[in-house]
């Protein structure tokens, strides 16, 4: 009887180490910037469809890590919580332009695990409701005639993704980007905020940014897409960047990822979980309601997509003169 009743022990203490070892049973996302931005977005797509489908356990928690556009949560999980299973960090497009320039600091592409894309965005151009701002030709015309006279604003420092959106415009339209007057914000919400205070004039950030902030009762126009043909849905109006007769394109990848320290088991349990999840009819009707478009990518393949796009970047981030050495 005592060997049975050891084996009892035995095998439940086995079971609640299991459940306790499953990343899944209790997770938490950081987005790396405060909240109303598109890092906020990701996360509670994430949060809302791995609920629903069952696939965690308690309700996934949201943290706030705003500081550097990224550095600082990506800098927190490969230094002091490298083996944080049950964290996804989210990450953008942006992220991973950051990255290229080496503004996370002396760690890399290759210092976390990539988990799942989930969507990609597009870059867009944002007035308030009531600009004189017509259309992105009105826009350029104007930063044409005199630069200093348009403020544009956005997420991200020189350099970033946004203020890349900015300077290809720029350059699209004949503007040196150097003479753009550009304000940095620490991520799209307070952008948007500053926009519909009259503090910018124009705001180059995420089309599904700017849309959810629009249903939400933001006072705002989208005046263009960078995409290489008009978006569905609710943007199906919005005339891309190309039609206005400036060619450029950015689309925006949304996702996660891990610490480097991560087991194998865990980082697979996400990777199938995300994968699970995004196959599901359920799921795309979530993304769509958030303005995201179709990109399914987990495991190796987007770890591929990764590094291929860092080294795109590297590319041209050398093109506009910046810095591709990581900070000290």
């Amino acid at each position: 009887m005592r060997t049975f009743n050891t084996l009892v022990a035995v095998l439940l203490a086995a079971g609640a180490a299991s459940a306790l070892a499953n990343p899944l049973a209790k997770t938490e996302c950081i987005a790396p910037a405060k909240p109303g931005g598109g890092f906020d977005l990701t996360c509670k797509l994430a949060q809302t469809a791995l609920q629903d489908a069952k696939l965690i356990g308690d309700p996934m928690r949201v943290t706030y890590m705003p500081g550097g556009i990224g550095a600082v949560a990506y800098n927190t999980i490969v230094a002091q919580r490298p083996d944080a299973a049950g964290t996804i960090v989210a990450f953008s497009g942006g992220s991973l332009l950051n990255l290229a320039q080496g503004k996370f600091g002396r760690y890399t592409e290759n210092d976390v695990r990539w988990v799942a894309a989930i969507g990609t965005d597009y870059g867009a151009v944002v007035v308030a409701e009531n600009s004189p701002f017509k259309s992105l030709k009105d826009v350029m015309a104007a930063i044409k005639a005199d630069p200093t006279k348009v403020v544009l604003g956005a997420g991200g420092t020189v350099g970033s993704q946004d203020w890349m959106k900015a300077a290809l415009t720029a350059r699209a339209g004949g503007v040196n980007p150097k003479t753009m007057r550009y304000v940095a914000f620490e991520g799209g919400g307070e952008a948007l905020t500053a926009l519909q205070g009259g503090h910018i004039h124009v705001f180059t950030g995420d089309a599904a940014e700017a849309l959810q902030q629009r249903k939400a009762g933001a006072k705002i126009r989208i005046l263009a897409v960078m995409h290489s043909k008009r978006l569905t849905g609710d943007l199906a109006s919005v005339p891309t960047a190309t039609e206005e007769g400036f060619a450029v394109e950015w689309p925006i990848v949304r996702g996660f990822y891990v610490g480097p320290k991560v087991s194998d088991a865990d980082y697979q349990a996400w990777a199938e979980a995300f994968t699970k999840v995004m196959a599901t009819p359920a799921y795309d009707k979530l993304r769509d309601e958030r303005g995201l478009f179709p990109l399914a990518l987990t495991g190796a393949p987007l770890d591929a997509y990764v590094k291929k796009q860092v080294a795109e970047y590297r590319k041209l981030a050398e093109e506009f003169g910046l810095s591709t050495k990581p900070a000290n």
